[in-house]
């Protein structure tokens, strides 16, 4: 081969694998879950992040060999304190100065976007940390501004739990015992200019027999179409509804200016009703294609940032059992489950 034409093929494979996750639009990521007994080690993970081109990656707690692994590899990085940690980060300004030293700041060359203080965090959850979720991200963001890295955001995640009369979206508001610990959250999201994490699932709208599987995996014509009578907006699938009633939420409570990212989403391939892999298949593919261009009929022609839950299946996840099968790739052979096109 000449040394004319070997540049030019290099290229054009280049193109090929970045074509598999788009990284012009650059909106979609992977959660990197780690409640397996089978996984790849952590730096392995992060090799086949960039084999595949995957721009994007959260993960639920600090590891030192997935952060020592994604220095200087480009990719976006969203990292969670455990919820366990709460508690301590928010009694004490120098634990949280001595946890962003250790797990952000030392890391310089990785590239930190978002610190999300707790995952889908309860008002009565275990150690208080409702009571203590905000005081927490004040820390956290003191100590990052402390460290010259005040770049990087500061949230949390929550999840559609927290809202109710999310029929029709424009009624959409946070329900009472969550807003008593959110509301200054989203004061604080504010002044930040943060966005809410949110996790959004239309799996569990169809498994609760709220919608019909074509509603929740974004195909036409589906029965549950329908127009929201306040604003008069047309809601074609469930997820655009669920995010607008999320939007609705926060324009009620301080917060219309703040941005939603899908900080988890995704679709079972077993385990229980509508859970397969051609239902996976359909659903993380549409979901790509429409937070990519769409927006939602709220906020239109805006890319959503959404990150797809998971990378792999994980064996050890607690209670339902399809819990354990959102995988994109399998554990074992780190082959994909089925076709993903991010091109």
């Amino acid at each position: 081969m000449s040394g004319v034409r070997a540049p030019t093929l290099m290229f054009l494979l280049s193109l090929l694998m970045a074509s598999f996750f788009d990284t012009t639009a650059g909106q979609i990521g992977v959660c990197f879950g780690q409640l397996g007994n089978n996984l790849p080690n952590p730096s392995d993970v992060v090799a086949m992040f960039k084999q595949y081109s995957i721009p994007r990656m959260r993960m639920y707690g600090p590891n030192p060999d997935a952060l020592n692994a994604l220095r200087g590899s480009n990719i976006e990085f969203i990292l969670d304190v455990p919820n366990g940690d709460l508690k301590r980060l928010a009694d004490s300004q120098a634990e949280a100065n001595t946890w962003v030293r250790d797990n952000v700041q030392k890391y310089n060359d990785v590239r930190f976007k978002y610190i999300s203080v707790g995952n889908e965090v309860m008002p009565r959850g275990p150690g208080g940390a409702g009571t203590v979720l905000i005081q927490a991200m004040q820390n956290i963001d003191r100590a990052l501004s402390a460290a010259g890295l005040s770049n990087i955001k500061v949230s949390t995640t929550t999840f559609m739990g927290a809202f109710t009369d999310t029929y029709p979206p424009s009624r959409g508001r946070f329900s009472a015992e969550y807003l008593n610990f959110l509301q200054p959250v989203i004061g604080f999201l504010v002044d930040k200019r943060s966005p809410l994490l949110v996790n959004i699932y239309t799996y569990f709208g169809l498994k609760n027999g709220d919608v019909s599987l074509q509603f929740a995996l974004f195909q036409p014509n589906s029965n549950n179409e329908f127009t929201d009578p306040k604003n008069q907006l047309r809601y074609l699938n469930l997820f655009d509804a669920n995010l607008d009633s999320v939007y609705a939420a926060l324009e009620k409570t301080g917060g219309g200016s703040l941005e939603v990212v899908v900080s988890e989403s995704g679709w079972p391939t077993q385990g229980g009703p509508g859970a397969s892999v051609p239902n996976a298949e359909a659903y993380v593919n549409n979901l790509r294609l429409h937070v990519n261009k769409n927006g939602s009929p709220r906020r239109p022609g805006k890319a959503i940032e959404t990150y797809i839950f998971a990378m792999f299946d994980e064996n050890e996840k607690p209670n339902d059992e399809t819990e354990r099968y959102f995988g994109l790739f399998s554990p074992t052979t780190r082959q994909l489950k089925y076709g993903v096109k991010f091109n």
